[in-house]
């Protein structure tokens, strides 16, 4: 009997090589091989480049169609093959695209040019932070291939109520880099080094890490000489310009040299969940490191320009990121890519969820108008591996799109609230008008998502773009001359005040002052319904010196100083404690609205308003006052029983007695919370509240908050 091969193997010089599977794409180890699989609609020919690592000439080129080896490994626009007997950690690999140049049509095929895979799971190149590379190297960001091995143990999503989160923004590099954080020095400002900060994010009450992009990117980006320190670098610090989608950063790896940043970073995240702490990250799908015409080939400019990138009908770069190119998200290519990579998060590192950057760019046709309904978005939706991972939009772009309580969501997706930051900083630096917006805020903005749920809004006031909450009570300007734009850059919209002296200052009283004004943010994060969001180091007093931009600042701008939480052990104390209060106290925390009645016939509505008359709110032109009443058997619709909790809030520059609303019988007011004392006064513990003399009425100090617990 004849016996036929039905997939026989070829030969390329020495390389034994078969026809590949086209899905997945990407490197993926296969028994006696590698199985290589990229995509390109426009490309007439591919080749694979092996290498050596770190060398810069390939040891060999070799082209998935040959005539003359008599084999053609293309399917559809897929060129995959396997190429055997390859050890995959000591390889690093690239493509070559041939095919037209033409810009009016998008194409800009250069066979010259090395070409990262965009599905590549390791990336060589940046391997030790800000280690000058080998420009003259052509090949400067290099796949590399994983295996995914990791021993995960018992590790499984915590899936934690979204209501029942407290986020807390961070950034790998800045969250540890400085000496005084007391982490070893080859350590500092890696992933490796925020496990060993673990204990403080848990007495701090953090159940959610919220981590600025991980996704491999080229610190030397736009770099340049600082002007202010001439020996010192400039970076691209925040990571905003994703080289990679589908690695993680080496150079936040204390073993990136040694290309075990996977590790190291799933190692994190097992800790943090073994900790009852989630992960989110940050994502770019915006726009990606190759920018504008004048940007170099990176990955996707070589591989099918025309479509990755929004182009204009020149061929030019739309760009609705502000950063030079827009990827053309809605391309059922593109689309197919974002979705497999973030599977891939949430499969391989066990990630909880995701912020997506400039999202509202997620919602442009390729024309880069906006969509009813954006096919990218209502596939992460209901896409059945992210079923459950949180979903968190930026829902603006560079180009003007401001989608803050209409952006597309299905029901899942949440949004970071740019309303609630602009109306808290108007009310607690004293703009008068306030009050009706402020007590929407309070019940989780159901004026813009009174359709969804008050999940629906991450709840934030300072985060990694503009001051820091410190810095927000202390400078009316931004001061961003370090950065080199002639202080240009960063917003200038800020809704700042510097309590009266502009910078750091030694007197008593504007100290006083500002640390109360952080405080009425602190609380007010926590008292609100919605999910509460803190950038880290705010519970420090951390300053940035003014600067509103930090982008590019890897340095003591940048860093925290884990000095002043000595030096702010008031701020981390109130910050701890008013964390606790909202862990202890359901009533804060529900995925509905409050009805603003009595359901559940307790002669107390679920939230009831007042102002300094009980049941009397002001809600005039002039108003800086507002109270309101929480009537704790209303808790998560009367599924669970809390204590009464009342809350008066004085913007006024004076001070004003608030009447206090009578409780039921046999209960009793005591003071959780007032910020206008100082440490040891402002705050209290659980079950160690101070019983109110006056049971009827209360001073609330000038620019303050007082909470009481009623029990």
């Amino acid at each position: 009997m004849l016996r036929i091969d039905m997939n026989p193997t070829h030969t390329f010089g020495e390389y034994k090589l078969r026809h590949g599977t086209p899905l997945p794409f990407g490197a993926t180890i296969v028994p006696g091989g590698i199985n290589f699989s990229v995509f390109s609609r426009h490309a007439t020919s591919c080749e694979l480049a092996l290498f050596k690592k770190h060398e810069d000439e390939p040891f060999v080129i070799i082209p998935f169609s040959s005539k003359e080896n008599d084999y053609h490994f293309i399917i559809g626009n897929v060129f995959t093959m396997i190429v055997f007997d390859l050890h995959y950690e000591e390889i690093e690999y690239a493509y070559r695209m041939d095919g037209p140049y033409h810009l009016e049509w998008g194409f800009r095929f250069d066979k010259s040019k090395y070409l990262l895979d965009p599905y590549a799971k390791l990336i060589g190149g940046r391997d030790v932070w800000k280690q000058q590379p080998d420009w003259d190297k052509q090949y400067q960001h290099r796949s590399r291939v994983v295996f995914d091995d990791f021993d995960w143990g018992n590790d499984r999503p915590l899936e934690i109520p979204f209501e029942d989160l407290v986020i807390y923004e961070m950034h790998v590099r800045s969250f540890t880099a400085h000496e005084s954080s007391n982490i070893a020095a080859n350590k500092r400002g890696t992933y490796a080094a925020i496990r060993e900060k673990i204990p403080y994010l848990k007495e701090l009450g953090i159940n959610c890490v919220e981590l600025l992009p991980i996704h491999e990117f080229d610190e030397f980006e736009n770099s340049k000489p600082n002007p202010t320190k001439p020996d010192e670098l400039l970076v691209n610090y925040w990571g905003y310009s994703t080289v990679g989608f589908f690695a993680p950063k080496a150079g936040y790896a204390a073993t990136g040299k040694f290309g075990m940043q996977a590790d190291e970073f799933k190692k994190l995240i097992s800790d943090l969940h073994a900790n009852g702490i989630e992960v989110i990250l940050d994502v770019v799908f915006n726009h990606t490191a190759e920018g504008n015409e004048r940007g170099s080939y990176i990955s996707f400019r070589g591989i099918d320009n025309s479509t990755y990138y929004l182009l204009t009908p020149e061929g030019y770069y739309y760009n609705f990121s502000g950063t030079g190119n827009t990827m053309n998200c809605n391309n059922p290519i593109v689309r197919n890519m974002i979705l497999d990579c973030l599977r891939y998060w949430v499969s391989e590192y066990h990630i909880d969820g995701f912020r997506f950057d400039l999202a509202a760019i997620l919602s442009r046709d390729d024309k880069g108008a906006p969509m009813a309904n954006p096919p990218l978005l209502e596939s992460l939706a209901y896409d059945p591996i992210l079923g459950k991972c949180k979903l968190i939009a930026e829902a603006w772009d560079a180009g003007g799109l401001y989608q803050v309580g209409s952006f597309p969501s299905w029901g899942r997706w949440a949004e970071w609230n740019g309303k609630f930051r602009d109306d808290i900083r108007k009310f607690l630096t004293g703009e008068a008008g306030m009050v009706g917006a402020i007590s929407q805020r309070i019940q989780g903005s159901p004026d813009l998502y009174h359709w969804r749920s008050p999940t629906a809004s991450v709840n934030f006031v300072t985060c990694h773009d503009g001051f820091t909450l410190m810095d927000l009570f202390s400078y009316n300007h931004k001061h961003n001359e370090a950065n080199g734009e002639n202080n240009n850059d960063g917003d200038n919209n800020n809704h700042s005040w510097n309590c009266g002296w502009e910078g750091e200052s030694t007197d008593e009283g504007v100290n006083f002052l500002r640390k109360k004004l952080v405080k009425n943010v602190l609380a007010l994060l926590m008292l609100c319904r919605g999910v509460p969001m803190i950038l880290s180091g705010d519970e420090l007093g951390n300053t940035q010196f003014g600067n509103n931009n930090a982008y590019c600042q890897d340095n003591e701008i940048s860093w925290l100083n884990w000095n002043d939480l000595e030096k702010n052990r008031e701020l981390f104390d109130f910050a701890k404690k008013m964390i606790g209060f909202r862990h202890d106290h359901p009533v804060l925390r529900h995925n509905k609205f409050f009805h603003n009645r009595d359901y559940m016939n307790t002669g107390y509505a679920d939230i009831s308003w007042h102002g300094t008359q009980a049941w009397n709110a002001d809600w005039g032109g002039g108003s800086r006052t507002l109270a309101f009443l929480l009537d704790g058997k209303h808790a998560k619709d009367g599924a669970v029983e809390d204590n009464y909790i009342f809350v008066a809030i004085n913007m006024h520059w004076e001070s004003h007695t608030f009447d206090i609303p009578h409780p039921p019988e046999g209960i009793k007011w005591y003071l959780a919370a007032n910020t206008d004392m100082p440490e040891g006064s402002d705050i209290f513990a659980n079950g160690e509240e101070v019983l109110l003399e006056h049971q009827y009425h209360f001073l609330v100090g000038a620019r303050s908050i007082v909470v009481l617990i009623g029990k």
